[in-house]
C-alpha cells in the first residue's frame, strides 16, 4: 500500500493552485477540467507537497474541503493523487472507471491504477 492511503475516508482541505479551466504551468496546451491542488505541509515522496484531483465541482475554486475516496498510484512516477469529492454520502457515482475518466487529461501520460481501503 501506498503512504497516502491513510487519508482515505478522511476529510482533507485542498489548497487549488490549478483551478478548473487554467493551463498546466510547463505545458500550456493541457487545460485543468476539474479543479487540482494540494494538501499544505503534507510533503510527497517527490519533495513536492501531496497533490489532489478534486471532483464533483462544476467551478472554479482556490480552496476546497471534501472527503479522500481513493489515490491515484502512478508506477512510473513517485506522485500519489489524492481523490476528493464533496464530503456526502453519494460516492458511488466515482467509479474507478469513472475517475480514470475524469483524470485522463493528466494521468493518460503515466502508468496509475486506483487504490482504495
Amino acid at each position: 500500500m501506498s503512504y497516502s492511503t491513510k487519508f482515505i475516508g478522511k476529510q482533507v482541505k485542498i489548497k487549488v493552485d490549478r483551478p478548473l479551466g487554467s493551463a498546466h504551468p510547463k505545458y500550456p496546451d493541457m487545460i485543468y477540467s476539474i479543479n487540482y491542488g494540494f494538501v499544505e505541509g503534507t510533503i510527497a515522496p517527490d519533495g513536492e507537497e501531496l497533490d489532489a484531483y478534486i471532483l464533483g465541482v462544476s467551478k472554479p475554486v482556490s480552496e476546497f474541503t471534501g472527503t479522500c475516496i481513493a489515490v491515484i498510484k502512478r508506477s512510473d512516477d513517485d506522485d500519489d493523487k489524492l481523490i476528493v469529492v464533496p464530503t456526502e454520502p453519494n460516492y458511488a457515482q466515482y467509479t474507478d472507471e469513472k475517475i480514470l475518466e475524469l483524470t485522463h487529461f493528466q494521468e493518460q501520460y503515466f502508468k496509475s491504477k486506483i487504490l482504495r481501503k
